[in-house]
Parts: C-alpha cells; structure tokens; sequence
C-alpha cells in the first residue's frame, strides 16, 4: 500500500457508509464512494461540510450547496497548483491521491530528464502532466480523449507556471495514437497512464479495460525506447487486483522489474486508510 500523505491543502476527514467528507483547501466536500463499507466514526462531523454529492437512483447526480462557494479553486501540492471544481459527475478535476505517483515521477525523471520525452495518455486534468513538465524535461505529450479536460489541463499549466515549457496537448483515441507513433518512429523514455474502467474516444471509439489492456500494453512497448526510465500505471476499476495486474504487466515486459500494489488516502479521524485504486510499476533497474 502506497499512501499519499504529503498534502497540506488537501485531507481526507472521515469516511463511513459510502461517504467520504474531504477538504479541498478550505472548503469541505461530502462525496458518495461505494468501497466505504465501515460506518461512520463520529456523526456530528457529516453536517459540517459546503456541498454534498447526492448519488440518483436513476444514474448521475447533483450536489446540494450548504454554503455558497465559487465555481472554482486552487489548492497546491508542493511546487504544484491545481484548479479545483465540482463537476456533475461528483468528480473535482483532481485525484488527491495521485500526490504518491507524481512523486514517484519526479523522482525518477530528477537528473535523468535533459533529454528526456514523456507520455502521459489518458492524462485527464494534467496532474501528472504537471509533474512531469516541473522536472524540466525535454517534451510532455498529454493525450486524452476528452477536449475539455485537455483545456483543463492547460489552466492547470498555467497555475503552475510551466507556460514555457514544451507540452503537446493532443485531444485522440489513445489506441489510435500510439498506433500513428509507432508509424512515425516516435519513441519515449517514460510513460504515465491511467485507462478508465470505460470511456469513449472522441469518434465513438468503446473503450473497455477488460477488454483492451493488453492490446494497450502491447502498443505502449512499441513506443518504448529501449532503455525507458519507466511505465507507471494506474487503475481504479473495481473488481481489478493488482495481482492480475502484476501477472499482465509480467507477462507483457518479462524482461522487466515490476511492482504492483493499492494506493490510499490516511483517514483523519481513525488513522485507518482509504482504498483508491491499484497502480503497476515497469521499470529495468
């Protein structure tokens, strides 16, 4: 278990009963997560919140604000400032515990990145490409099927002052795209993905995990330079362990050193952790 736990702006306050009470700054979101299976540790918190997600039993939701707050925010992440929103799919742009993986990246890229091209596909909002483009690399190609996250991302560029440096934002088909790098030759030292559980590309293309992670994985190695720095995954598909993960990404970089495990958030209030999501590991060394 790798828990992101470096956050000052941002702090998972008490779960229970499929909720989550979290701050984003200074404002306090109630928000529905069905892995909450405990109860709630102390009740008289779950009043004390700005807006709350009401799940529909028709599919969706919409949020209920106890106090006025604007329509967006910022919160930082050490050097890292990201816009914050709540969206009608109850997400905020923004998985706070992500902070462990961008580490992991920053870590890796330090004094390996003056010449060093990055891909960070399914990137979403651009945390992760934010962190990449902070270690001051050579290029950060950003692609996501989704064009406004891709202008999201582009705030975000902005709020972290890194206007400067080289990124492609790149509105695709994932599949399509690595399929069009590998026909130009293009190859990359590192590669950050997060695949959702489902999702459509911007012609209609039917993404499912199940279905296509393998074919994924085998067009990430045709865009892998040899020596690549490392390939970080992330999943939060229910039901996906990140031993069947492990044993995909073993079997699909054999040659490789893999770790795979859970990722979580610390919980104020009982000091027990939050599950969210499973991440993979590719790496020579």
């Amino acid at each position: 278990m790798l828990i992101s736990n470096e956050w000052k702006d941002y702090e998972c306050i008490s779960t229970g009963e499929a909720e989550k009470l979290e701050r984003f700054g200074n404002i306090i979101l109630r928000r529905p997560d069905p892995q909450i299976i405990w109860k709630k540790n102390d009740n008289h918190l779950w009043n004390n919140y700005d807006a709350f997600y009401h799940r529909s039993n028709e599919g969706g939701g919409y949020w209920e604000y106890k106090n006025k707050i604007p329509d967006y925010w910022t919160i930082n992440y050490k050097h890292l400032t990201f816009k914050i929103s709540p969206t009608n799919f109850k997400h905020t742009g923004l998985f706070p515990e992500q902070a462990i993986n961008w580490d992991y990246i920053m870590n890796r890229l330090k004094n390996k990145n003056k010449n060093a091209k990055v891909l960070n596909l399914f990137a979403y909002t651009g945390a992760a490409t934010m962190a990449i483009a902070s270690c001051d690399v050579l290029e950060v190609v950003h692609v996501d099927a989704s064009r406004g996250m891709n202008e999201w991302a582009k705030e975000n560029m902005k709020l972290c002052g890194l206007n400067d440096k080289k990124i492609r934002f790149i509105t695709d088909d994932v599949i399509k795209f690595l399929e069009r790098e590998k026909r130009r030759n293009r190859k990359y030292d590192a590669i950050v993905m997060d695949p959702p559980s489902y999702g459509r590309g911007p012609n209609k293309e039917i993404w499912k995990l199940e279905n296509n992670l393998n074919e994924l994985l085998i067009k990430v190695k045709d865009v892998l330079k040899d020596d690549f720095n490392f390939v970080l995954i992330n999943c939060y598909t229910t039901g996906f362990s990140s031993i069947s993960l492990y044993n995909l990404l073993k079997l699909n970089f054999q040659d490789c050193k893999i770790e795979t495990g859970e990722i979580g958030l610390p919980i104020s209030d009982n000091n027990l952790v939050l599950p969210c999501g499973i991440y993979g590991k590719i790496t020579k060394d």
